[in-house]
């Protein structure tokens, strides 16, 4: 098979960077956990900060068997597929390989794909840029908005209407409005309590 074909079948992927570090954001904030940062998103959130993910033929495509490898040389077991947006690819044989390998696997996404892998976790946080595929509602373990507009919240509330009755749910500001919004979240959640906050605490202590 050539470089397309095994990308397509999820056996290689385009990898932006992996690192290890602590996770700063919903569910699993504080615990020690690898990052597998996909390259290619067609999604295009205007305060995306990591645009330089979007196109994914900038980014070195590595066979899955090389991404674990790189994985397993850090203590931790946790690890968070991200983007870019993951679901773009097949994550069944990257998952599955990690799984055998002793990994608990998490997913960050929007959904904006159909849904693949084996996921101990999924974070979906959709995007008004591009509307979730229906697979994501039910695979759903966290519903993570970001805010960056006052018509943010009824958004959120629209997909948490979606999603199962088992899914946390969290509002979290876009690093740029968090002066402004964080107060508003606040409020909202003191008179909304299924909602909880997230916020980037990677970003408070200055790590990736």
């Amino acid at each position: 098979m050539n470089t397309k074909e095994l990308v397509a079948k999820g056996l290689e992927l385009p990898l932006m960077e992996a690192f290890y570090t602590i996770q700063g954001e919903g569910r699993f904030t504080g615990h020690p956990a690898y990052f597998i940062r996909l390259g290619g998103c067609d999604v295009g959130c205007v305060w995306c900060d990591v645009k330089e993910s979007w196109e994914a033929g900038k980014w070195p495509v590595l066979a899955i068997e090389k991404i674990v490898e790189d994985a397993l040389a850090y203590p931790g077991r946790l690890v968070v597929i991200t983007g870019g947006e993951p679901l773009m690819y097949d994550l069944g044989p990257l998952t599955s390989l990690l799984k055998s390998k002793g990994f608990t696997t998490n997913i960050e996404t929007s959904g904006a794909h159909p849904f693949s892998g084996d996921f101990d976790w999924v974070c979906f946080s959709p995007k008004k840029f591009k509307k979730p595929h229906p697979s994501i509602y039910q695979q759903a373990d966290e519903l993570k908005v970001v805010v960056f507009h006052q018509s943010d919240f009824a958004f959120a509330e629209e997909h948490a209407e979606l999603v199962n009755s088992n899914c946390e749910l969290r509002l979290q500001p876009e690093w740029s409005k968090a002066e402004k919004f964080t107060p508003v979240i606040i409020d909202f959640a003191k008179n909304h309590p299924k909602w909880k906050i997230s916020l980037q605490t990677h970003k408070f202590m200055d790590i990736p």
